[in-house]
């Protein structure tokens, strides 16, 4: 990958590196507050990727209009730290580069800085975790501990590795007391909400569809519900539930008003200075977090082709145009946190259910709103929810049936051959394995003769959870167990092959002579070899008792 052409160096006062930035016009370099900081009164933007080859450096100040520090918020997140440089000679304009809002959600991405003894850049890969605090940043994951963003990365450009494009900024990285390491970027979305004159250097959709903006009388008070505020909050703060299904009555304004005010408060764009420290103001747990959806569409009047379009291009999925959107979705890993609003008003609902359902499929987490509980809702409950969670739970039944059938005999059979020396007994881990698969079974006859639990068919299916963690603990400590048991008796199995040399060397040595002593030490070695379940420690042993006994026996005879 050559060096970027809108990769910018910054340099300080002090001719040391401050922090990196990105060209977005001849003119103008977006960069960290701290960066400028740092650098005091005189900065310099050096150009490392021009295209002679040459390393231009163009003085640079502060554009006063276009500065946000860092702050922090009341838990302590930080906030803002975003600035623009005006450059006091224009670079050529296809040295630029636009930001591009994209679902920023799992992306494998890479960052072009200025670390220590890399004075000339070097790129780092990292993968998108995910969003941390109220201001809308994304935390990444650098891809190797010698990644991470570091002192001279901040306000580098990251761009996407799938489309090539600039989807935010570097802030910082982050060791903490665990030695845990982290590296922050600003969304494109969020710079755009603290800097909006670079609006039209920003491009790409919006993330909420128009008819999804806040009506004018939507702050009242009076247009909250505060049940329903807490259950969309909960869900776009991700409560673990996958796809959540909602009916919204057109004629109910209050209820649509916090659809309205939920999905707002979710996009990283559209909060505002105050909605990014309101959490006080509001009623408890009404405040989702910023980027909890990575796109919102109104599904009225839409067909199943335009919306797949639309999330297709969110997910920057663009590259082969002449596959339908939907073979593009299906193809990709990628994911996205998806809110439609007015599934059943869509022009084609089946073929929507349909889009819905792959993108259920491929991990994606759906919020849906419906207008009336008609066949169209009843129908997605059924695709959606209720029969994923019986899958899911028939495909928990068939993994814990192994695990207490056949996983558990092979246990059973290797305790039958070797003692278990320091592991853990597992009885009561099968046992806990054994109840979870009665209890899902026992819920499986409940529902066949018409005693349904309403609860048990719930799009977070807080019981499977449990029960697929039981599993996989469980699953992996008779892995475990049996390794050891396969150790134990493999080291069994070479202890008999020693003793069995031994015994023929020894026969050798005698020349027809009879040896008590030894024979004994033989018959004991044996002995403990063939008993089962073998102790191989105490077998061990024993066969080093004889071992030493018959090359003491040799060494005498050579003597």
């Amino acid at each position: 990958m050559k060096t970027p052409s809108w990769a910018v160096r910054i340099r300080g006062a002090d001719g040391e590196i401050a922090g990196a930035g990105i060209l977005l016009t001849p003119d103008q370099v977006l960069t960290c507050a701290h960066v400028v900081d740092r650098a005091e009164t005189r900065i310099t933007a050096e150009f490392v990727g021009a295209a002679d080859h040459s390393v231009p450096a163009v003085p640079a100040r502060v554009d006063a209009t276009a500065y946000v520090p860092e702050t922090r918020d009341a838990d302590g997140d930080p906030s803002g730290d975003v600035a623009l440089l005006r450059l006091e000679r224009p670079r050529p304009t296809e040295e630029t580069v636009r930001l591009h809002r994209l679902s920023a959600r799992n992306r494998d991405v890479r960052m072009y800085g200025f670390p220590y003894a890399h004075n000339g850049g070097i790129w780092f890969r990292c993968t998108v975790v995910g969003g941390c605090g109220r201001d809308g940043q994304v935390q990444l994951s650098p891809v190797s501990p010698g990644e991470l963003a570091s002192p001279g990365c901040s306000g580098a450009g990251v761009a996407d590795d799938r489309t090539g494009e600039v989807i935010g900024m570097v802030l910082s990285g982050q060791l903490d007391q665990h030695g845990n390491r982290f590296s922050f970027m600003s969304p494109a979305e969020t710079i755009a909400r603290h800097l909006p004159g670079l609006k039209p250097y920003i491009v790409g959709p919006a993330a909420v569809d128009e008819r999804l903006l806040p009506a004018a009388d939507d702050s009242s008070r009076d247009l909250l519900d505060e049940p329903f505020a807490q259950r969309l909050a909960a869900w776009l703060r991700d409560d673990g539930s996958q796809v959540k299904i909602s009916v919204v009555d057109p004629g109910d304004a209050a209820r649509a008003a916090t659809l309205r005010r939920a999905i707002t408060l979710a996009d990283r764009e559209l909060r505002t200075a105050v909605s990014v420290d309101r959490a006080s103001l509001d009623p408890p747990g009404t405040v989702p977090s910023a980027g909890g959806h990575d796109l919102a569409v109104e599904a009225s009047g839409t067909t199943a082709a335009e919306i797949a379009e639309r999330i297709a291009e969110r997910m920057g999925l663009w590259q082969h145009p002449e596959n339908p959107p939907l073979d593009r979705i299906r193809a990709s890993k990628a994911t996205l946190n998806l809110v439609v609003v007015g599934v059943d008003e869509a022009v084609d609902p089946l073929p929507l259910l349909d889009l819905l359902d792959v993108l259920r499929t491929g991990g994606s987490r759906l919020l849906l709103v419906f207008r009336t509980a008609g066949d169209c809702h009843r129908l997605a409950c059924d695709r959606l929810l209720v029969r994923p969670v019986r899958e899911r739970r028939a495909r928990l039944v068939e993994r814990l049936r192994e695990i207490t059938g056949p996983l558990a005999e092979d246990l059973h059979e290797r305790l039958a051959a070797v003692v278990p020396h320091g592991m853990r007994p597992l009885d009561s881990q099968l046992v806990a394995a054994h109840a979870a698969l009665a209890d899902l079974l026992r819920a499986d006859d409940d529902q066949e003769d018409g005693h349904r639990d309403p609860g048990r068919d719930s799009g977070s299916a807080p019981g499977l959870d449990r029960y697929e963690r039981l599993a996989d603990r469980v699953a992996g400590r008779l892995a475990t167990g049996v390794a050891e048991l396969d150790g134990l008796r493999d080291r069994r199995d070479e202890l008999a092959g020693r003793l069995r040399g031994y015994q023929v060397l020894h026969q050798h040595s005698l020349r027809g002579e009879e040896d008590p002593a030894v024979d004994d030490l033989y018959l004991r070695a044996h002995a403990l070899l063939r008993a089962r379940p073998c102790d191989v420690r105490a077998a061990e042993a024993a066969v080093d008792a004889y071992t030493r006994r018959v090359d003491d026996h040799r060494e005498g005879d050579a003597r």
